[in-house]
């Protein structure tokens, strides 16, 4: 973790999306290489979020659409 990074779980997926695309266009205004490295750490911890949160809800749906099909098939 950065340590300038709050608890992302107080965060929704448009804020953090909001976050990731704000901290990009000043990585890119940036020439300075350490700004743009403390930048990236950032935008690497935000992205590890969303991409965590988008797994879980992917296999979330997936365990409910095989509950969903294990209702439908009935073996006598």
């Amino acid at each position: 973790m950065h340590p300038l990074v709050d608890d992302l779980a107080d965060l929704k997926d448009p804020e953090l999306e909001n976050k990731i695309l704000d901290l990009s266009k000043k990585y890119w205004q940036t020439r300075n290489s350490d700004v743009q490295y403390q930048i990236r750490m950032l935008l690497d911890v935000y992205n590890d979020e969303l991409r965590n949160r988008r797994s879980k809800l992917l296999q979330q749906q997936l365990e409910n659409r095989n509950q969903d099909l294990d209702k439908l098939i009935k073996v006598n």
